[in-house]
């Protein structure tokens, strides 16, 4: 029944983003595309038991661009009326002919579009009522102060239950869409030891609720993460190996995606200008796409401009074998669209078969890097320097945990010497990735 109704609501905003395109035609665009998007869903948040906020979504908008020649216009509604939509493509064709024009601008190449998109296992939308979601996150705070005494106080915890869909037309006669889901769940606890005070939290998100971690769980690992940080020392300044643990080792990949993103590439704004086929990263790194992953989070059968998504490889063994680009980048540097615009389709970084504990073995004396804070990253040179705090590992061991250290490098260098990937794998996100063992790093401290 699910199904039916949400195939129901595509098709009708399916006929409503043919009227736009139509309605643009009429006025005497030559090219055009629209795209409408509807999500509803419940988030709740709580804070020791005590409802914070309740909220239901009901949200919904269309944009479109549309070109007279290669001057282009572009408006965006939240109002779906029949009269609103004919208003927003009247208002982008009154920008357009105010534009300069652009020889690189236009709707995608009718060849790089996704005409017959695949059906991906996206949707599982689940009626959670508002008591059920108080329930989970009550329950997740009470075991995370049953974890430990020294759970002293809670920012809360929070649950978020959406489903939507995503419609796209163009003037090539492309007219495609696709249901999603999403659920997910966090705790946030604060935790006392003497003086010091310390906050962690744990999260869990998934496609389908029945996927998503039992909230006594999140609770029981929110306490844990937040007592193992408590009393920090500092370390001295020195240059040795650093662990990035999975769940902030995709960040390093994150800076790759920037830095070969087409945008940066012709705008030569990146550390990796001209450096397809060139060695980028460890001899035997290897980073697959896969956009078609059923109940990924990242999946998605077409880019946001209708492109198709395909699966590549975006580094075999080291080698950069891609920039990735939407269709006006592509344009811009010579090449056709990777499908990229919008982002990244599930990026599946290889790993080896080792843990968390194998990799602080392997590294022996190091720094396990658990947050990092501040934006201290330049992607037009590579050079790299954040705030972070972990643990400081002596003998393949954690010792105690670290606190106001910086550590910084060059993204060249990090990447050349990446020289170990765990096998404990973080799902939650478009980068799935193991923890991260670089052979060395400058590590700023007392």
């Amino acid at each position: 029944m699910q199904q039916t109704a949400i195939q129901q609501e595509i098709a009708e905003v399916k006929q409503a983003v043919s009227q736009v395109l139509a309605h643009a035609k009429q006025l005497g665009a030559s090219s055009a595309e629209a795209s409408m998007s509807r999500t509803r869903g419940l988030s709740v948040e709580t804070r020791h038991g005590e409802v914070e906020t309740v909220e239901f979504n009901q949200d919904g908008g269309l944009g479109i661009s549309l070109y007279f020649g290669q001057r282009k216009g572009s408006a965006s509604t939240a109002d779906l009326s029949p009269q609103a939509l004919k208003r927003t493509v009247e208002a982008a064709a009154d920008i357009a002919r105010y534009t300069s024009e652009d020889p690189h601008a236009g709707v995608a190449e009718a060849s790089w579009l996704e005409f017959n998109p695949p059906q991906l296992d996206l949707y599982y939308p689940d009626s959670i009522g508002t008591e059920k979601a108080i329930a989970l996150c009550a329950a997740a705070e009470e075991a995370a102060f049953a974890e430990d005494s020294r759970i002293t106080n809670s920012e809360g915890a929070s649950f978020s239950t959406h489903q939507g869909l995503k419609v796209y037309g163009n003037s090539h006669g492309q007219l495609v869409g696709y249901p999603s889901s999403r659920h997910s769940f966090s705790c946030v606890v604060i935790g006392e030891a003497g003086d010091d005070m310390q906050r962690d939290y744990s999260y869990t998100v998934a496609r389908r609720y029945a996927d998503l971690l039992d909230p006594r769980q999140i609770g029981r690992e929110a306490a844990r993460e937040t007592v193992s940080r408590l009393q920090p020392r500092k370390i001295p300044t020195q240059k040795v190996p650093v662990l990035f643990r999975a769940d902030i080792a995709s960040s390093l990949f994150g800076h790759l995606v920037s830095a070969i993103s087409g945008g940066s590439i012709y705008r030569k704004s990146s550390f990796l200008l001209d450096t397809v086929g060139q060695q980028i990263m460890a001899p035997g790194l290897t980073i697959l796409e896969k956009p078609h992953l059923d109940l990924a989070l990242a999946s998605s059968p077409f880019d946001s401009e209708g492109v198709k998504t395909r699966d590549l490889t975006v580094i075999e063994q080291g080698v950069l074998t891609t920039y990735l680009t939407t269709s006006y980048s592509a344009r811009k540097l010579g090449m056709a669209s990777t499908g990229h615009a919008g982002g990244i389709h599930n990026w599946l970084v290889q790993h080896g078969n080792d843990d968390l504990a194998a990799l602080c073995r392997q590294m022996g004396k190091g720094l396990l890097v658990t947050e990092l804070m501040g934006q201290g990253v330049n992607t037009v040179t590579g050079d790299y320097s954040r705030g972070a705090s972990g643990f400081w590992v002596e003998h393949g061991e954690i010792q105690f945990p670290v606190a106001e250290v910086t550590i910084a490098g060059n993204l060249k260098d990090i990447f050349m010497n990446i020289v170990a990937i765990g096998n404990d794998v973080d799902r939650r996100g478009g980068v799935q990735t193991g923890s991260v063992l670089v052979s060395q790093m400058q590590v700023a401290g007392d």
